[in-house]
């Protein structure tokens, strides 16, 4: 039997997978309230939702269950003043060691679609997570018709630093679709030019598709997006125009996904803070 821990797990890494399938338009973002900072210690506020206009909380709140902090030394720290409100959840870190620290939210798993007898559309899980004791054997049937299964990952995430930069947080695990930071993330400066990497389960990634946007969406008339795809080496290079904060979100696929399933996707969303020189 599932203890309550695993169960809530699984129902946090569900409802982030259908954010990610079923509200295309809906930005998923972690918003930090500076990223860069000195002295001995020091304190960074987040904002989280889900929204139509980058960094405008309108539509719903992102909740807090899944968001892990890691610090310079690669451990956990909690999260402070942790508050869901209609529109998004805010928390507070400590800062308390020099380094950069990872504060970030991932799940994956398989979702399966097919048709009834009666012709009508079913999925599991379905958007309130898998029952106790489900699994993909035991809740789609057999002889399914139309059957599709999705093995999908999704990362949201963002980057502070206390003092000089480090890169001990921000090691990947090789799971699921993730930014290698070839520039650090926190030395990020208006028209200088960047340089990451896509990997998906640890191998580059080709052919991801990217988009750049820029905060403040509300007060311009264009989104000004700035569109991107990976090289064969999962590459890819992004040239600051202006300081501010950005919003950075990645989708792929292929069909190299382990049985049941057929297709592989991986969706990545970050934010990123541009400092003048």
């Amino acid at each position: 039997m599932l203890s309550n821990k695993i169960l809530k797990a699984a129902i946090v890494a569900a409802t982030a997978l259908a954010i990610s399938t079923s509200a295309n338009a809906h930005r998923v973002w972690i918003k930090p309230s500076k990223t860069v900072l000195s002295g001995d210690s020091n304190y960074v506020t987040f904002d989280a939702a889900v929204s139509n206009t980058i960094f405008v909380p309108e539509h719903f709140p992102y909740r807090t269950d899944g968001l892990v902090a890691t610090g310079p030394d690669g451990n956990t720290i909690d999260l402070q003043n942790v508050s869901t409100g209609k529109y998004r959840s805010t928390f507070d870190i400590e800062l308390t060691k020099d380094g950069t620290y990872r504060i970030g939210a991932a799940s994956a798993g398989i979702r399966a679609f097919w048709r009834d007898e009666q012709g009508k559309r079913q999925m599991w899980p379905p958007r309130s997570g898998a029952a106790e004791g489900e699994t993909f054997e035991n809740a789609v049937p057999k002889n399914a018709k139309e059957l599709r299964v999705t093995y999908g990952s999704r990362r949201v995430e963002t980057f502070v630093t206390l003092g000089a930069p480090s890169n001990k947080s921000l090691a990947p695990t090789n799971k699921g679709l993730e930014l290698v930071t070839v520039t650090h993330p926190n030395d990020l400066f208006a028209t200088e030019t960047a340089t990451f990497k896509f990997i998906i389960d640890g191998e580059p990634a080709k052919g991801v598709e990217i988009e750049v946007v820029k905060g403040s969406m509300r007060y311009r008339n264009s989104s000004e997006t700035i569109t991107l795809t990976t090289n064969a080496k999962g590459e890819f290079s992004v040239t600051w125009p202006q300081a501010g904060m950005y919003f950075l979100e990645a989708s792929y696929k292929d069909d190299k996904a382990k049985a049941p399933a057929t297709e592989r996707s991986g969706n990545y969303a970050a934010v990123f803070e541009v400092l003048p020189l």
